[in-house]
């Protein structure tokens, strides 16, 4: 399988006055096309930037990105946002729901920056995320009348609907009662079986279990990739299912 993301020697380090606190530390990583992959460690680690970085939404101060082989630091800002918008889908823990608007219309919402969608095809694409995720019921409700496992339901509708290459998810159940989170989970297993790929953040090593491969991170480097974890995550599929 190709990689759809190849970081080398990635390092990402942030300035306060006379302070530099370097975040990552010389990230090497490639995520293949159709792989769920957690990266896990301790609150400070480095995971979320890490995260930001795969999704463009920051750039690393040194080192490669490539993004289904395009280096990244070649692109304008407006060609790494068309980018981000066409290929990346975001689940946030949370949820990052407007509260104004309808659970069909947050969904919609990315499809909105897109040229050359028409309405009938917005709503077409709309209708089939929600229902992917068990949500077209509550198409016309607005976020403050779903629970938060619904919400989280939702805003992983609106990361899929734009049939991203890339979905990444960050502490998406941070928010949720044990119920709701499990809930959200076999939702995402089940993302990856119809074909998603995924990376997850968790500071819970549990959530590890739920992938294929897992990168423990401490203190801004990767000190462990553990392919093993497929076994469990088959296992766990086999279970749940």
């Amino acid at each position: 399988m190709s990689d759809i993301v190849t970081l080398q020697g990635v390092c990402k380090a942030f300035h306060s006055a006379d302070l530099e606190t370097l975040a990552l530390a010389g990230i090497d990583l490639a995520v293949s096309q159709g792989e769920y992959l957690a990266i896990s460690g301790p609150s400070g680690c480095g995971k979320s930037t890490l995260l930001s970085l795969l999704g463009l939404l920051d750039s690393p101060t040194s080192g490669s990105y490539r993004f289904q082989g395009q280096e990244v630091a070649t692109l304008s800002r407006n060609e790494q946002a068309r980018l981000r918008n066409r290929h990346v889908g975001f689940i946030f823990q949370s949820f990052n729901l407007i509260g104004s608007l309808s659970v069909e219309d947050n969904v919609a919402l990315p499809l909105s920056y897109r040229d050359g969608m028409d309405k009938a095809e917005i709503r077409s694409r709309v209708r089939e995320a929600l229902d992917s995720v068990g949500m077209m019921h509550r198409r016309q409700h607005f976020p403050s009348q779903l629970s938060g496992g619904q919400q989280q339901r939702v805003a992983v509708a609106r990361a899929i609907v734009g049939q991203p290459a890339l979905l990444l998810a960050d502490e998406p159940t941070g928010n949720l009662d044990s119920r709701s989170a499990e809930s959200v989970m076999l939702l995402l297993r089940d993302l990856h079986a119809a074909g998603a790929t995924i990376c997850l953040v968790t500071h819970d090593p549990r959530g590890g279990e739920w992938a294929q491969r897992t990168v423990q991170m401490f203190d801004g480097h990767i000190v462990a990739d553990d392919p093993g974890a497929a076994s469990r995550y088959w296992r766990h599929a086999q279970v749940t299912a």
